[in-house]
C-alpha cells in the first residue's frame, strides 16, 4: 500500500507577556487579570480559537511540546497556498490574532474582545520539502507599542512546525449495508483492499421485507429495536481480519422515540485472536445516541481497550455529527473536543492500539459519513504510522462501518401501519 503525502502544521508553545515598562495596562489592556485568546487562521481552513497563558517572568518560556492547534494539508492544499497571487502582503499564509477578553453577552448586549496584535507568517517553498522544519520558535512583538521605544509592549511566544504526516486513504464503494468492496485511493487509482460483509438478524414478521433499509422509513412498520447487526472485514483472500458487532441494542428510551444518552447503543470492535483460531480479541467500543435540538445530532463516544482488555478503557474520541447532513468522526489527540463529557486520553503504548506503532499524539483517523437516509460510501483517512500491515488498517475499516451504520441505527422509531388504506402513527 502506498500512502498519500500530507503535512501537519502545528502551532504550540503559546505564551503572552508584557515587555518594557511593567505597567498594569498596555493601551487599556489588563496585563494579568484579563483572559487572552487567539484566532489561528490558515487560508482555506476553518478558524481555530484557543486560550493563551500569560507569562509573568521575563526569563520564563512556555513548554515547547504543548500543541494548541494543528492543520493537515494535502498536495492540493499546498498548491493552493503557493499559487501566485494567493496572498497579498497584508494577507500571509498563517495569521494568529491575539485578543483580550472572551466572546460573551451581558444583559443581552454583546461584549466584544479587544485585539492586542497579530502574528503573521508567510508560506514558503520549505512547506513542500516533505521534511520536518521549525518555521518559527521564539518571542515576537505584536501590536503597535514597541519596547525599544520605551513603551510597554506585548510579546507572543509561538512555535510553528511542519512535519510530514503521510496517510492511507480508503473508500467504501457502496453503502455499508450493501456489503461493498473497500478500495485504497492513490490519486485517480483505486486498488481493491478489503471487502465488507454486512448481516443482521432475521426481521420480525411485523416488519415488511426491506422496509427498514428503504429510503422511505415513514412507510410500513418499523422495528422497536435494532440489534444483531454485524460487519466483517475480509482481505483479498477472503479471510475475516476485523469485525464490528452490536452488543447493546439501539432502542428508544422511555417516554421518547429515539436512542437517548441515558441508554446508548454500542458496538464491539474486534480483531482475530492470534492465539485462538476462530476467536476474536476486543479492540474498542463505540457508543452512539441521538441528541435532540434545532438540528438533531448523533453523538459518538469511542474507547479503545488498553492492551486488548475490556477492563482498561481509554476514551479517545467523542464527536457530534449532524443527523441530516452527516460529518466527520475522527481520532486526533491534538484537536480539542469541547463537547466531550469527560477528559479524553492520549494512548501512550502500542498495546493501546493493539500492536500498532507507539502513539506520539496527533492525527490517527478520520471518517467522513453522510446523513441519515443517504448513501454514505464512507471515506477514511488513516495515519501511516499506525499501519504495519494490511490487517492493522482493517480494524479501522470496521470502526468506520460501525460509525456509518450508527447514523441509521439512531433514527427515530416512528411506527406507521396501513389500516383500510390509511396510515396511523403509534
Amino acid at each position: 500500500m502506498d500512502p498519500q503525502a500530507f503535512i501537519r502544521l502545528s502551532i504550540g508553545s503559546l505564551g503572552l507577556r508584557f515587555s518594557g515598562a511593567a505597567a498594569p495596562k498596555s493601551g487599556g489592556i489588563p496585563a494579568s487579570s484579563s483572559p487572552c485568546t487567539c484566532d489561528i487562521r490558515l487560508r482555506g481552513f476553518p478558524v481555530q480559537t484557543t486560550s493563551i497563558p500569560l507569562v509573568s517572568s521575563p526569563e520564563a518560556t512556555p513548554a515547547s511540546h504543548g500543541i494548541a492547534s494543528s492543520f493537515y494539508l494535502d498536495e492540493s492544499d499546498l498548491k493552493a497556498l503557493l499559487a501566485p497571487g494567493c496572498f497579498s502582503a497584508s494577507q500571509p499564509g498563517l495569521e494568529i490574532s491575539v485578543f483580550t477578553g472572551r466572546k460573551a453577552t451581558h444583559c443581552g448586549v454583546g461584549i466584544k474582545r479587544q485585539q492586542i496584535g497579530t502574528f503573521k507568517l508567510n508560506v514558503g517553498p520549505e512547506w513542500t520539502d516533505g521534511k520536518p522544519a521549525v518555521l518559527f520558535d521564539g518571542w515576537k512583538v505584536i501590536g503597535k507599542n514597541r519596547p525599544e521605544n520605551g513603551k510597554p509592549g506585548v510579546e507572543l511566544h509561538v512555535r510553528v512546525k511542519l512535519d510530514p504526516d503521510p496517510r492511507y486513504v480508503f473508500q467504501f464503494e457502496e453503502d455499508t449495508k450493501l456489503s461493498p468492496q473497500i478500495v485504497q485511493l492513490q490519486g485517480a487509482v483505486k486498488q481493491p483492499i478489503f471487502s465488507c460483509k454486512f448481516s443482521r438478524d432475521r426481521v420480525s414478521q411485523l416488519e415488511a421485507p426491506n422496509a427498514f433499509w428503504s429510503g422511505a422509513a415513514e412507510e410500513d412498520v418499523e422495528r422497536r429495536e435494532r440489534k444483531g447487526w454485524r460487519v466483517k472485514i475480509h482481505d483479498l483472500s477472503g479471510s475475516a481480519v476485523a469485525a464490528a458487532f452490536i452488543t447493546t441494542p439501539f432502542v428508544p428510551s422511555g417516554g421518547c422515540d429515539w436512542v437517548a444518552k441515558s441508554n446508548p447503543g454500542a458496538w464491539l470492535i474486534v480483531r482475530p485472536d492470534t492465539c485462538m483460531a476462530e476467536s476474536w480479541q476486543p479492540w474498542g467500543k463505540l457508543e452512539a445516541w441521538r441528541e435532540r435540538g434545532m438540528r438533531d445530532s448523533i453523538c459518538f463516544r469511542f474507547h479503545v481497550f488498553s492492551n486488548g482488555q475490556e477492563g482498561g478503557e481509554l476514551l479517545v474520541s467523542e464527536i457530534l455529527i449532524g443527523a441530516e447532513k452527516g460529518g466527520e468522526f475522527f481520532i486526533d489527540t491534538d484537536r480539542q473536543i469541547r463537547s466531550a463529557a469527560t477528559p479524553l486520553t492520549s494512548p501512550q503504548s502500542s498495546g493501546d492500539f493493539a500492536a500498532l506503532s507507539p502513539v506520539s499524539g496527533g492525527f490517527v483517523m478520520r471518517c467522513r459519513v453522510r446523513g441519515e437516509g443517504k448513501c454514505s460510501r464512507p471515506l477514511v483517512q488513516l495515519a501511516m504510522r499506525y499501519v504495519t500491515c494490511v490487517e492493522d488498517a482493517a480494524i479501522f475499516m470496521a470502526l468506520a462501518a460501525a460509525v456509518d451504520l450508527s447514523i441509521e441505527a439512531c433514527r427515530p422509531f416512528r411506527r406507521k401501519i396501513r389500516r383500510g388504506g390509511s396510515r396511523h402513527s403509534w
